[in-house]
């Protein structure tokens, strides 16, 4: 069961941009050896091969995606088990109606409804799809008008259906991490810094708000530059962690802001960019590791 409130902000778009490219240069370095003249025989001191480098690789790599699953299930839902997370369903009092599956899609800010929608398109005889006249009513708002009694246990019972479970991963993909991605490509930053987009996408959503994802990536942009710009990779992500924990504090539903300041900045501090494993991070003061 869900632990944590947060909020989003209404309504959510996606921005889709091209991608940006990355450029890794690994220098080498050459040794020179000198024997001394009549110097005491010491051993050869044993040649140890350096630690292979891993490549930097994106958030979309099916590796890192999975741990952006987690890093998220962590803060949305105290658990790394994302996949058990599709039959979640409750009001958590924020405002926005019911809150259910993998990413906390919400009746009140649409992605709900629009999920329901896929599934019914691709499945039309399936349990939710009488409801999808209360769901474009109650869109908007906090009411659970048309849904209750039925609606939690008929969703938990879709969780069940492989179908269902596709439809969730899709649209979380097409409203949330593909663009997080994107424009995280196109800012020059790297699985971190992508996996911040996106965690920023899920919570506050793409509306034009002050608080919605684009004015959070604005307000860091204004303190530094991105890498596609020139800038310090490390130095723009601490400006748009800034700016995130700002906006999350707009909100009495994001006042506890350590799913930044205990897990993504940890990581950031250190230097930890392509967010390699393992991975050790504190959310609301529960401990997570990845080996």
């Amino acid at each position: 069961m869900r632990t944590r409130s947060r909020g989003r902000t209404l309504p959510r778009t996606t921005t889709r941009v091209a991608l940006g490219l990355a450029l890794l240069v690994v220098p080498a370095t050459a040794v020179a050896a000198t024997t001394l003249r009549d110097a005491p025989h010491r051993p050869a001191a044993a040649h140890h091969a350096p630690a292979p480098v891993r490549a930097a690789t994106d958030l979309d790599d099916p590796a890192k995606k999975e741990i952006a699953m987690q890093l998220v299930s962590s803060a949305e839902n105290s658990s790394l088990d994302w996949k058990a997370q599709y039959g979640y369903i409750e009001d958590i009092g924020d405002g926005r109606g019911y809150t259910g599956g993998i990413i906390g899609f919400t009746s009140g800010t649409h992605d709900m409804r629009e999920l329901v929608e896929l599934y019914t398109r691709r499945k039309p005889d399936n349990v939710l799809a009488k409801y999808l006249p209360a769901l474009r009513e109650v869109d908007g708002g906090d009411s659970h008008d048309g849904l209750d009694p039925g609606y939690p246990g008929d969703w938990k019972k879709a969780a069940r259906d492989p179908a269902f479970q596709k439809a969730q991963n899709d649209e979380r993909d097409r409203l949330y991490f593909g663009p997080a991605v994107e424009q995280g490509k196109a800012d020059g930053i790297g699985a971190l810094g992508q996996f911040a987009y996106y965690d920023a996408l899920v919570v506050h959503g793409g509306g034009d708000d002050r608080t919605g994802f684009p004015a959070i990536r604005e307000r860091a942009l204004a303190k530094a530059d991105p890498p596609s710009r020139g800038g310090d990779e490390k130095t723009y992500l601490n400006a748009f962690l800034d700016a995130r924990v700002w906006a999350m504090r707009q909100e009495e539903a994001h006042s506890d802001t350590s799913r930044v300041d205990t897990a993504q900045r940890v990581f950031l501090k250190n230097g930890n960019l392509a967010l390699h494993t393992p991975l050790t991070w504190k959310v609301y003061g529960d401990s997570y590791h990845i080996d």
